[in-house]
């Protein structure tokens, strides 16, 4: 008796650009460069010595789907809270450290999966390179060095007189040159600038000079809808061409918003696998029911779901058919009622007040199918045995 195969593995989804191909570093558990996808960061807000509110904020950013996390130590207790905070979070641990270079050994010795380094404004920290490579290399600890337009060295400032992309990748060419001169490797770079069209020409020239994984931030981003816009337009404007490695998406918001919004930009650009997407129509005079409405409720109905699932969400006769028709799962709404759509083909016509509840529904049967599926099926797709 043989087994045969009936399927194909399913193909890869297109991108736009294959990655920039770079060296492997380790934040941890969590690779970083080209042979790995593209993690997604945060950073807490919480006062890390206050240790129990730090692991919430880091568990719910794990649950979130945040990849690695990093936390500030400006102070000697910050520093003395990091080893149970490394030891006890669910993701790898960064130390973000500025000013004192006492920290940064600090934070290697407590265990922390990386450091953040911020050559601009750190003591003497060229003068220490080889004392912090050495010390990161027996603790295996991979560093950031983290250019930031803010915080520019002042022999570069003078130079070039404000921040530019030149400046940006000269400081970090330096700093890279440093410890590659004393034989450590295991570092990514970032060159953040709050301008995003000076961001995106600051990574393309760093992305020339080296073969270094990329951590891409545009920093002080602003307000949630201000700073969801400037870092999909510089991320995409990097991505769509395989530049970035690991992203932070900077918000003045709850950091779980980072981590939806970065999620986010890398499913848009299938660089993450796709969750549940909802296609709506922006409503127009043509609409027959409240699209709005029913778009949220739907989105609130199925909030969680972890499966591949197209919801197409649509208020009038003109796009609403071919949408819900292309979806998993869609409506097509008007005078009243509901068209409901299961991969391509309309299964009921329901009243507009059951519409949110049959797509949600029909969203739980896919998704269970689904899910079945996976267990039940093999690599390379359906199998039967033949004699």
């Amino acid at each position: 008796m043989t087994s045969v195969s009936l399927g194909m593995p399913p193909l890869p989804p297109p991108v736009l650009a294959p990655r920039r191909k770079t060296r492997q570093i380790k934040v941890g558990s969590v690779g970083v460069g080209s042979d790995f996808p593209i993690s997604v960061q945060s950073m807490t807000t919480t006062k890390t010595t206050d240790i129990n509110a730090t692991l919430q904020q880091i568990a719910e950013l794990t649950a979130s789907g945040c990849d690695i996390v990093r936390v500030a130590c400006p102070s000697q207790d910050d520093a003395e809270a990091l080893p149970i905070i490394a030891k006890k979070s669910q993701i790898p641990v960064i130390a973000d450290i500025h000013f004192q270079p006492k920290y940064v050994f600090a934070a290697i010795e407590a265990g922390c999966a990386a450091v953040r380094v911020n050559p601009g404004n750190i003591r003497k920290f060229d003068d220490q390179v080889k004392e912090i490579a050495q010390a990161a290399k027996d603790h295996g600890t991979s560093i950031r060095i983290g250019i930031n337009a803010g915080s520019l060295e002042p022999g570069i400032m003078k130079k070039y007189g404000k921040a530019t992309p030149e400046a940006l990748v000269e400081s970090a060419v330096w700093e890279a040159s440093l410890f590659e001169e004393h034989g450590f490797h295991d570092f990514k770079i970032s060159v953040k600038h709050n301008d995003p069209v000076i961001m995106v020409a600051a990574y393309e020239l760093l992305a020339e000079q080296g073969d270094w994984p990329l951590h891409l931030g545009v920093t002080e981003a602003g307000p949630a809808f201000q700073g969801t816009i400037k870092s999909a337009v510089a991320f995409g404007a990097l991505l769509s061409k395989g530049i970035g490695d690991t992203i932070r998406v900077s918000l003045s918001a709850p950091p779980v918003e980072e981590i939806k919004v970065g999620n986010q930009i890398l499913q848009s650009l299938n660089l993450r696998p796709r969750k549940l997407e909802i296609v709506s129509c922006p409503s127009c005079g043509r609409a027959q029911v409240d699209v709005y409405k029913l778009a949220e409720e739907v989105t609130a109905g199925l909030e969680g779901m972890e499966v591949p699932l197209r919801v197409a969400v649509m208020g009038c006769v003109v796009n609403g058919p071919g949408e819900a028709r292309e979806a998993d799962l869609g409506v097509a709404s008007g005078n009243g009622k509901g068209q409901i759509f299961v991969k391509g083909k309309v299964i009921k016509t329901v009243p507009e007040d059951e519409i949110v509840e049959t797509l949600i529904e029909e969203a739980m049967k896919i998704a269970e199918q689904m899910e079945s599926d996976a267990e039940n099926s093999l690599p390379g797709g359906p199998v039967v045995s033949v004699s």
